[in-house]
């Protein structure tokens, strides 16, 4: 990020799903005079409240926020799209003599915000579809087997079933003859801006895990089911980018009578774990976010302590 970057002094606040970060940056927010710009993927499509956890709009009364219900579900954001619209968010709110904080948990999004985007070269259809199509054929593990042999790096930061990146890991190799690693690099390095500006909650493994059970439990008292029905039943139907929504997926086998609602929520907490842990794995590989508990956030960022919960 350059110093011309309207939000190369903007903080940001992240973490894995269930940290509480939410919660957390409303106090941070009005202590510091900011607002709060999503770094959500999710919480941009409108009509996914529950399955977003997005802030209530008592919250919202609280701290304004930004880049939130932009989208209707059939639509779809690329992370350029988003840093073009986060850009434009910092502009406005530092105009009118606010503070800027980022929320979330996205991780793309986050890179893109940090180093900016990397100049990887466009996608090739051709090679992109017989790609994916052999992953339908011999299944993911053997298209990320072979991601790890010609590019470890970039394998180890993907999971076996993230299909459409380790498509596209192959393909950018296959297309210039070098890792996607490599065009990566700019990532490694730390980015401008003040220090501590970028911190990721790191709660004890037990202690994530907890919340993320008690988050599905709430899910479904607030109406996670009838949201998922209404979703799938909508016309366009829900866009490839919104349906990777933590919930979604999870709920249609309920939904098509094929299991009971307790089943699909165990799976929904197993898939909120899974997540989270991949989470972790980009947080701690991220040049310029520190790891903290909630209480640090405070004294890193200079703000008393009172009152907080």
């Amino acid at each position: 990020m350059s110093p011309s970057d309207p939000c190369a002094s903007a903080l940001i606040l992240t973490g894995p799903t269930g940290s509480g970060k939410s919660r957390l940056a409303l106090d941070v927010a009005e202590r510091l005079g900011a607002e709060i710009v999503s770094m959500d993927s999710m919480a941009l499509y409108r009509r996914m409240d529950v399955l977003t956890a997005k802030p209530t709009a008592a919250e919202r009364d609280r701290v304004p926020h930004h880049l939130l219900d932009v989208l209707e579900p059939w639509q779809s954001a690329s992370v350029a799209w988003w840093l073009e619209r986060a850009r434009a968010c910092c502009r406005d709110i530092t105009a009118r003599g606010k503070r800027v904080l980022f929320v979330g948990g996205t991780a793309l999004y986050l890179k893109a915000l940090l180093h900016g985007l990397h100049d990887a070269p466009p996608g090739d259809a051709a090679v992109r579809a017989r790609l994916t199509a052999e992953a339908a054929a011999h299944g993911p593990a053997a298209l990320h087997s072979r991601l790890a042999d010609i590019d470890p790096t970039a394998a180890a930061r993907l999971h076996p079933n993230d299909v459409r990146r380790v498509v596209r890991a192959l393909e950018v190799h296959e297309l210039t003859g070098r890792p996607f690693s490599d065009w990566q690099g700019q990532w490694a390095t730390p980015p401008a801006g003040p220090p501590d500006r970028c911190l990721w909650l790191d709660l004890p493994r037990d202690v994530l895990y907890a919340r993320i059970d008690r988050r599905v439990d709430r899910m479904a008292a607030e109406g996670l089911v009838d949201e998922v029905r209404a979703l799938r039943d909508l016309s366009p139907p829900v866009s490839r980018e919104a349906a990777q929504a933590l919930g979604y997926k999870e709920l249609l086998p309920h939904l098509d009578g094929k299991e009971d609602l307790p089943t699909a929520l165990e799976r929904l907490r197993t898939a909120s774990r899974r997540f989270a842990k991949r989470q972790l794995t980009w947080f701690r590989s991220l040049a310029g976010c520190r790891p903290v508990r909630e209480e640090l956030t405070f004294a890193l960022w200079g703000l008393r302590m009172e009152n907080v919960p």
